[in-house]
C-alpha cells in the first residue's frame, strides 16, 4: 500500500552534517505517522525519533536529542532527518518507516524503506 525509500545517505567527518529524506508513494494520508530507525553493525534495530500525521508531536532516542531534527512536508509525502554534530556511533543504516499510530518501537511500523548507509569518520 505504502511504498518508502531513503536518499541521503553517505559518509562524513566527525561533526559534520547529513539530511536524510523519506519519499512515501501508494496510499498515503497526512494522518500517517513517520519515524526514523537505525541499525548499527551488530547491534539490534533502534528507535531514532518519530513525528505524527500533522507534525505536531515529536519524539527523539536519549542519544540523539539536541542534535537530529526530524520534519514533514505532507505536499510532498516526504519526510527529512536532519542530522548535526555527527558522531562515530551515529553510523548505521538508517531507516525509514510509516505506521497508523506514533510509536517508537518497530512493531508500531507497518512500512519500511530499504535503508541508506550513514558512516560517520573520525
Amino acid at each position: 500500500q505504502v511504498q518508502l525509500a531513503e536518499f541521503g545517505g553517505g559518509l562524513v567527518q566527525a561533526g559534520g552534517s547529513l539530511r536524510l529524506s523519506c519519499a512515501a508513494s501508494g496510499r498515503t494520508f497526512m494522518s500517517i505517522t513517520m519515524g526514523w530507525f537505525r541499525q548499527a553493525p551488530g547491534k539490534e534495530r533502534e528507535f531514532v525519533t518519530v513525528i505524527s500525521g500533522m507534525g505536531g508531536v515529536t519524539y527523539y532516542a536519549d542519544s540523539v536529542k539536541g542534535r537530529f531534527t526530524i520534519s514533514r512536508d505532507n505536499a510532498k509525502n516526504t519526510a527529512y532527518l536532519q542530522m548535526n554534530s555527527l558522531k562515530a556511533e551515529d553510523t548505521a543504516i538508517y531507516y525509514c518507516a510509516a505506521g497508523r499510530s506514533v510509536g517508537t518501537t518497530s512493531r508500531s511500523f507497518e512500512y519500511w524503506g530499504q535503508g541508506t548507509q550513514v558512516t560517520v569518520s573520525s
